[in-house]
């Protein structure tokens, strides 16, 4: 007869108790994907039906440059049509289920799938008027779409339609940028002082605020900068638009037996098989302890509720250091055990597609240069160097 230490008990109870909130949470998270799904279709087939009403608004809105018109311009051209105010009911009922109603006023969007179609749309080619499927692009067999009589019409998941497409769609980059304010407000909440880095904020911002109160305000701070990366060649389908990528940094707080979880939006990598070179600070290292980090890159995903998203990543980080006693006998080697923990439960609790999570770069080190490093999964490649930032001179 075999006895249970009460450490393995210990992690017996932990992980039951994670797989029962993760299953709650991945049913909640499934569901919200799928109302949201439906509410888009049903605004899709809606605007088929009453495209006459919003032509003329479309073609002075949308153009080459420009392919996209917001939920709030459409309201403001179109007041009275059942549509607009359709549009805006459901786009308040998205950003709730989403937990982003107090970082954004609006979500959705019609684009126009390419910038190719908007000559022959202009000319006066008569367009579809489509919605991304729910669940894992992998599954979908094909992508709904209607016409102006509302009739349906199935397109490839993959070809780029010969005719001109409208997409009802969540503006990816304010959602992402919304969410992980959500996220991170959460987490403070839960006593995870978790770090936002935003192109919007700065770097200099980003860094300041990463500054110990016990650390000297003339000290110089040390730092990770990403300075090039390329994702790999995936074959994305045509209605998905650009990739929103953010990535999410963990370790162990330099102070206490705490995990540590930072955040930090890379709106720029809009397309895969290209070189990006943000001059980016990736890690600010007062904040971490043993001069070692993780770092996973996820792409935003449409049945997120990011609130939940943050108390998720701080409860599975906290119950990994709780099964260790004295976190300076494995030293770094509890980071990659959060990273690995975060990443197993991504999926199943809040996303809705496998394809969020993009790779993991494991133990960057501080001080220390990495060229052409490739991620963990092989779907990026990066170059991370040390940066040392010193106090403005008088």
């Amino acid at each position: 007869m075999k006895y249970i230490t009460p450490v393995s008990l210990l992690l017996v109870v932990t992980l039951v108790g994670c797989q029962s909130e993760e299953t709650s949470t991945t049913n909640s998270a499934q569901f919200n994907a799928d109302a949201i799904t439906q509410q888009k279709r049903e605004l899709a087939l809606k605007l088929s039906e009453s495209y006459s009403e919003f032509e003329a608004t479309l073609k002075t809105q949308i153009s080459a440059q420009n392919l996209s018109i917001s939920v709030s311009t459409l309201k403001e051209k179109q007041p009275d049509s059942d549509f607009s105010q359709q549009m805006v009911a459901v786009d308040a009922q998205i950003r709730s289920m989403k937990g982003i109603e107090e970082f954004t006023q609006q979500l959705l969007q019609l684009r126009i799938a390419d910038a190719s179609m908007v000559k022959e749309w202009q000319e006066g080619q008569s367009p579809l008027f489509a919605f991304e499927p729910k669940g894992n692009d992998a599954s979908w067999q094909y992508i709904e779409a209607f016409d102006v009589y509302g009739q349906v019409h199935q397109l490839d998941v993959y070809q780029m339609p010969d005719v001109p497409v409208f997409v009802v769609d969540s503006n990816s980059e304010v959602e992402l940028r919304a969410g992980l304010q959500a996220m991170r407000v959460e987490m403070n909440k839960l006593g995870q002082p978790t770090m936002l880095t935003t192109t919007e904020s700065g770097q200099v911002e980003a860094v300041s605020m990463a500054r110990s109160t016990e650390v000297s305000s003339v000290d110089p701070i040390s730092t990770t900068v990403l300075k090039k990366i390329q994702l790999a060649d995936d074959k994305e389908p045509w209605i998905s638009g650009r990739a929103e990528i953010y990535a999410i940094v963990t370790g162990v707080n330099p102070s206490r037996d705490e995990p540590t979880i930072d955040l930090v939006e890379m709106p720029y990598l809009d397309y895969d098989k290209q070189d990006y070179f943000p001059n980016q600070v990736m890690i600010q290292w007062s904040r971490y302890r043993w001069g070692a980090a993780d770092l996973i890159l996820m792409e935003q995903d449409d049945g997120t509720d990011y609130k939940e998203l943050g108390k998720l990543l701080v409860k599975v980080a906290e119950e990994v250091m709780k099964l260790i006693p004295d976190p300076e006998v494995q030293a770094y080697a509890i980071i990659p055990q959060i990273t690995g923990k975060i990443i197993d439960a991504i999926p199943d609790g809040l996303l809705t597609n496998d394809d969020d999570y993009v790779d993991v770069f494991y133990t960057i080190m501080q001080d220390t240069s990495y060229i052409d490093h490739p991620g963990a999964s092989g779907n990026a490649v990066a170059t991370f160097e040390p940066l040392t930032i010193n106090p403005t001179r008088p």
